[in-house]
Formats: structure tokens, C-alpha cells, sequence
């Protein structure tokens, strides 16, 4: 590949902004694991600049790394980001509520194809989940777990329509150690991850049919306010799929 022009180099620097990832319908993926990811994705792949072609000067210019990596590409998007309806019939599901910081949604995203979450659905002012922090944070999940942002209020009432469970942890929610969980195997069920600060909102707790609780320990000695979201993302999570399983 020739030398990078200083209109190319603007172009992949303007996709570090929501507003042109947005306005392109594409993103930038770094690394040599990263892009070999991406290539297997089935997405586009709109262009593919190494560093022993394009010079490390270049590189510098169009990595949002602190030390850019040895291949960079750009990405289109995928098409269906956004779900209007949803009729599952079962399955286990997150919802995330206004989740706002790229680490914790790049997490949460690892977590749910660790733990073999059957798709995501979030708030639209959750954080873009093209946002290079989160695209790096998510070690290639990204590419693999199916994810939307939708009104998740709406798909809510769908699941407990379709008879399944919506869960939440809250302060005075049931100990989710001992409280008896849908698991998903019979019937759908979401689990919510509320905002870092402010948790669940009013909205969609009124949509949540079970409060969970997850206990410090001792549980009389309680440390920290709250838990991280990922963190409790991890813990939830993992107590579905470990009942399950048992």
C-alpha cells in the first residue's frame, strides 16, 4: 500500500468521533489478533494498513494506542444494531441501562460470550460500543456476540409476555445465592445491569419481576457502596449459568 495521505489519515482519525463512525458507518480496529478477527467476521473490511508498508510515523498518526500496533483496518459496521421487536422464547439475555463507560461496556461484552449470553440489548445513550476503547477492551467478543441497543423498557415486556423473567440486582433484592432463578433453559430471561452512578432506572425497574441482591461478605460488613457494573455483570452472570449446569 502506498504512503497514507494526509486526507486518508484525517479520515481514520475522525473515526475515533461517534458523529463520523456514525456518519460512515464504519470503525477501527488495531492489532494483529483484533484485525485477524475482524477479517473472519464476515463484515467488510474497507482498508488494511500495516506498519512496514504505510512507515511508523503513519502509524502513530492513525493509531488511538498509545503504542500503535503493527496492523490497523476499517471496518464497516454491521446492519442490524438496532431491534425493533423481540420474541424470544427462551434463552438467557442482558440489558444494559445507560451503561457509559467503555471499559465496563468492553467487559461486559467479554462476559457475555464467555458465558454464552444469547444476544445484548442496551440503551441508545449507552456508550458506543464502536468506540475504540471498547472495540480494544472487548479482545474480539465484539465480533461474535450479538448485540443491539433498542428500547429495552419495551423488550422487557416482551420477555415477560412471552412468560419469562426479568431480574436486577438492588439493594433490597433477594440473596441471589439462595433465591430461586429462572434459568433461561425453559423460558427467556433478561437480566439488567443498571448505570454506573445511579444503577437501574425508575423506567425499567418497574419493568423488573425479581430484585436480586448480591451479598458482601461478611454480609454484615458491607465495604464498598456497589459493585463495578462489569463486576457484578461477572457475578450475576455467572450464578445463572453455574445452576444451570450443577
Amino acid at each position: 500500500m502506498p504512503l497514507l495521505s494526509n486526507n486518508q489519515i484525517k479520515f481514520i482519525k475522525s473515526l475515533n468521533d461517534k458523529k463520523f463512525r456514525d456518519e460512515y458507518g464504519m470503525f477501527v480496529v488495531e492489532g494483529e489478533k483484533m484485525v485477524a478477527e475482524a477479517l473472519s467476521s464476515g463484515l467488510k473490511v474497507e482498508a488494511l494498513y500495516r506498519k512496514d508498508e504505510v512507515g511508523e510515523d503513519a502509524m502513530k498518526r492513525i493509531s488511538a494506542l498509545v503504542t500503535p500496533s503493527p496492523v490497523l483496518a476499517v471496518v464497516h459496521k454491521p446492519v442490524d444494531l438496532v431491534a425493533d421487536a423481540v420474541s424470544p422464547d427462551k434463552g438467557l439475555y442482558l440489558a444494559l441501562d445507560s451503561i457509559r463507560d467503555p471499559g465496563n461496556m468492553g467487559t461486559i461484552i467479554r462476559l457475555a460470550e464467555w458465558f454464552g449470553i444469547d444476544a445484548i440489548y442496551a440503551t441508545a445513550d449507552s456508550v458506543d460500543i464502536f468506540n475504540p476503547k471498547v472495540v480494544q477492551s472487548t479482545m474480539g467478543a465484539i465480533f461474535r456476540v450479538k448485540f443491539h441497543y433498542a428500547d429495552i423498557c419495551k423488550v422487557a415486556e416482551s420477555f415477560t409476555k412471552a412468560g419469562g423473567n426479568v431480574y436486577g440486582t438492588f439493594l433490597d433484592g433477594g440473596n441471589i445465592y439462595s433465591k430461586d432463578l429462572a434459568l433461561g433453559d425453559a423460558s427467556p430471561v433478561m437480566i439488567v445491569i443498571g448505570n454506573e452512578s445511579r444503577g437501574i432506572s425508575e423506567s425499567m425497574a418497574t419493568r423488573v419481576t425479581d430484585r436480586l441482591y448480591i451479598p458482601p461478605f461478611p454480609p454484615d460488613q458491607p465495604g464498598s457502596e456497589s459493585l463495578n457494573a462489569a463486576v457484578a455483570t461477572a457475578v450475576t452472570v455467572a450464578e445463572f449459568r453455574r445452576r444451570l449446569h450443577k
